[in-house]
């Protein structure tokens, strides 16, 4: 089939805007994430001191890498060879130099804003049945106003990607919705967070309806958003948002909707899961390329749970460079 991107052959940039985020992956237990009074699986927003607080109660130290989702998107696309660019704010720091650098080292284009303000990081939690809890410092990545999001920022991108943590700040998303509408730009969200998803359900329907062409979901964002238990209804539903919709399914692989058709995506690998940090991510870094790229949804969706399948063997969200060769192997 010729995919909905096939539609908008001026832009040749896949653009990312979302928070600029350096990612702290701490593996410990179930107890330790007890104490901390946080939902496993979810996202809480602290301050810096709350971070600082929790990691002085582990004797373990932090694997530190560049992260945000929409940001952990477009690295994976940068380095599966696609023209990339990364939208975000960053503080004058030590954090925002390495944040800059991860950038260049993955072949992404960088549109940085700066604060005085510290750059923003996220301590993920990692539980020994993979799953990740976050809590997230935002920093300078949530200063950016919407009068600094224009139509130029977009400017020959045929596909823009928009997390769904935005949604906390509905006039910098709309301003977000509307430069990449303004460049007949198709966009992406992933919802995020089921977290995200319960705090702006009735705003995610109205950007939707206007806005939204892919549809990105798991199974708790889904359930939250459209009230279905039931995955097959709950996919029906997505597709009636947008033009595309993903339901991803963790180990059991991912469904893809678009008009009247319904795809099963497999996983791919058998491996138990050592860390899911930036798995939902990376999947839409497959997917998304694939798009771009002309491939047929099947074939979009082989390549996200390749990339998810990689990302989800490693501590964070930087699959290494045989992670890598091993994916390029099916495009």
């Amino acid at each position: 089939m010729n995919n909905s991107l096939s539609k908008n052959a001026n832009g040749k940039y896949i653009a990312a805007a979302g928070s600029a985020l350096v990612d702290m992956c701490l593996i410990e237990s179930d107890d330790f994430l007890q104490v901390t009074g946080a939902p496993k699986g979810g996202m809480t927003l602290v301050d810096g001191h709350t971070i600082k607080q929790i990691l002085s109660n582990t004797t373990k130290s932090p694997v530190i890498v560049p992260g945000g989702s929409a940001c952990n998107t477009i690295l994976g696309i940068g380095k599966l060879g696609g023209q990339a660019r990364f939208i975000g704010k960053l503080g004058n720091d030590e954090l925002g130099s390495k944040f800059l650098q991860g950038l260049i080292n993955h072949n992404v284009e960088p549109v940085i804003l700066k604060s005085d303000s510290p750059t923003g990081h996220v301590l993920s939690i990692i539980t020994p049945d993979a799953q990740r809890s976050m809590f997230t410092y935002l920093g300078a990545s949530s200063e950016t106003r919407p009068e600094e999001i224009t139509s130029d920022l977009f400017s020959n991108c045929a596909l823009v990607h928009i997390e769904g943590y935005l949604l906390f700040n509905k006039d910098l998303m709309t301003a977000t919705l509307k430069a990449a509408k303004e460049n007949n730009a198709l966009v992406s969200l992933d919802l995020a967070s089921f977290t995200v998803v319960e705090s702006a359900r009735d705003f995610i329907e109205e950007i939707c309806t206007e806005y939204v062409d892919i549809l990105i979901a798991n199974e708790d964002e889904a359930r939250t958003f459209t009230g279905c238990d039931d995955e097959q209804k709950a996919l029906d539903k997505l597709s009636q948002k947008a033009d595309i919709a993903v339901l991803k399914v963790g180990k059991r692989g991912s469904f893809i909707a678009h008009k009247n058709n319904r795809i099963k995506i497999d996983p791919v690998g058998n491996c138990d899961a050592v860390d899911t940090t930036g798995a939902g991510d990376l999947w839409a870094a497959g997917f998304l390329y694939g798009l771009f790229n002309g491939f047929s949804l099947e074939k979009c969706g082989k390549l996200g749970s390749c990339c998810g399948y990689e990302v989800c063997q490693v501590i964070g969200a930087t699959i290494p460079d045989e992670g890598w060769d091993r994916i390029k192997q099916i495009i």
